[in-house]
């Protein structure tokens, strides 16, 4: 969504808890000089009476609603009010996404983070910060690690009890968590507590809170690497084993903000633990069977991932892809893969410089992997993993299917732009 702007500059101010006697002097000018005022019911109240034109309070929902309320005010002098910084989860992003920096003047506030680091002592840089307003409470789960500090932006006043209850709920119930209200303000409240012991009732809706991680030592450990443990899925068992799953994630090397197709999502464990890697990290999977789609859906809530969209069967649902989820960076093909036209759809959807990554347990499958691999080059590796298992009174080593697996980079021909089919030159990285 953007919007080509012809109006003058739109002013983004941030404002704090302590409302207008804690703007800058340039800040109270220009929002004095603005002839229409957008912010919420209890940013607008911050400003004094005959102070700017006329108000508007933001509807909901607000980004749909953003280029109509814009290009209807594009003769006005608009400004609009955010909490603390405006380009920092704030409002100021979605505008500049939409308009572009250069309609905006931003006059940012210190954030709320900064101020909670300021009461607490952390130090901002090292300390990672989720924000769970309009986002689900669960993406905070892959940052929980034992012994690390965090800050979560609250959506309103029930998140702290929600947190509480999600650090319980997976092993991190012994954590410290202090909530920090309207910080800045005259009304500041610092308040902590232990997550297990939760029982604060509901304060201030404008609030942050900071969390001292505590891990219970039994509990499975889940950390950003690829490779989680086999038990920490729930499902039918398809699912890739730790260490072939490992192993494929470094051979699709995710990188932050890229997007993955995971081709026969079994139990999600592959798109799961792509997007674990980073945040910003996306996936699609695709799933032929209703139960195995409502369990990768399942998973990826339970290991704070829950932005991974679930699809149909492949190669069906490839070509109908909307826009944002096209031409992905990655492709993991994980089952199917002898289906006819399947391997030929994915690298034709992928996109220059894009990896794709195959694993094959079966004869034929391995059979298909050699002759692609012939045509378009790239790595050929084969995996036995053992594991071992008792056996009466001693200990055996059990060996897992052996898997074979292709990974090749696309590279378009300079000449043609043709990449080809098995049996023709193709363009890739050997």
């Amino acid at each position: 969504m953007s919007l080509a702007w012809s109006g003058p500059p739109i002013v983004v101010a941030g404002i704090g808890a302590d409302g207008w006697d804690g703007l800058g002097r340039a800040a109270k000018r220009e929002i004095a000089g603005c002839e229409v005022l957008f912010g919420s019911a209890r940013q607008l109240a911050l400003i004094p009476e005959g102070v700017s034109g006329r108000r508007e309070r933001w509807p909901s929902p607000l980004v749909p609603a953003l280029p109509g309320l814009l290009e209807g005010n594009a003769g006005s002098r608009i400004g609009v009010l955010a909490s603390g910084d405006p380009m920092y989860y704030g409002i100021g992003v979605t505008l500049a996404r939409i308009l572009g920096a250069g309609a905006l003047r931003v006059f940012p506030q210190p954030s709320s983070a900064s101020l909670a680091c300021a009461r607490l002592g952390w130090p901002l840089a090292e300390i990672p910060v989720v924000s769970v307003v309009g986002r689900p409470l669960e993406t905070v789960l892959p940052e929980l690690f034992d012994g690390r500090r965090m800050l979560v932006l609250s959506a309103d006043e029930t998140t702290p009890a929600s947190i509480a209850a999600l650090l319980r709920d997976n092993g991190f119930g012994a954590s410290t968590m202090t909530v920090l209200e309207q910080l800045g303000g005259p009304a500041e409240r610092v308040e902590a507590g232990v997550a297990g012991r939760w029982r604060r009732a509901e304060g201030d809706p404008l609030n942050i809170v900071a969390v001292e991680c505590v891990g219970d030592p039994g509990r499975l450990r889940a950390t950003r690497l690829p490779g989680l443990p086999d038990e920490i899925y729930s499902g039918d068992g398809q699912l890739t084993k730790s260490e072939v799953r490992a192993l494929t994630l470094a051979a699709l090397a995710p990188a932050p903000g890229e997007l993955l197709w995971d081709i026969g999502g079994g139990s999600g464990t592959i798109a799961i633990e792509w997007c674990r890697t980073h945040p910003a990290c996306r996936a699609v999977t695709f799933e032929r069977h209703e139960a195995r789609r409502r369990q990768i859906a399942g998973n990826a809530v339970a290991l704070g991932v829950p932005q991974i969209v679930v699809r149909g069967a492949a190669p069906a649902e490839l070509d109908a892809m909307p826009a944002e989820s096209a031409s992905p960076d990655a492709i993991f093909v994980g089952g199917g893969l002898t289906q006819d036209g399947l391997l030929e759809t994915c690298w034709s959807q992928l996109r220059h410089g894009g990896r794709l990554v195959a694993n094959a347990v079966t004869a034929e499958s391995e059979s298909l992997l050699l002759t692609w691999a012939n045509a378009y080059g790239g790595e050929l590796r084969k995996f036995q993993i053992y594991r071992a298992e008792p056996l009466g009174g001693f200990t055996t080593w059990r060996p897992q299917l052996p898997v074979t697996q292709w990974s090749v980079r696309k590279i378009l021909s300079p000449r043609t732009g043709n990449t080809g089919t098995p049996g023709e030159t193709a363009g890739s990285e050997r």
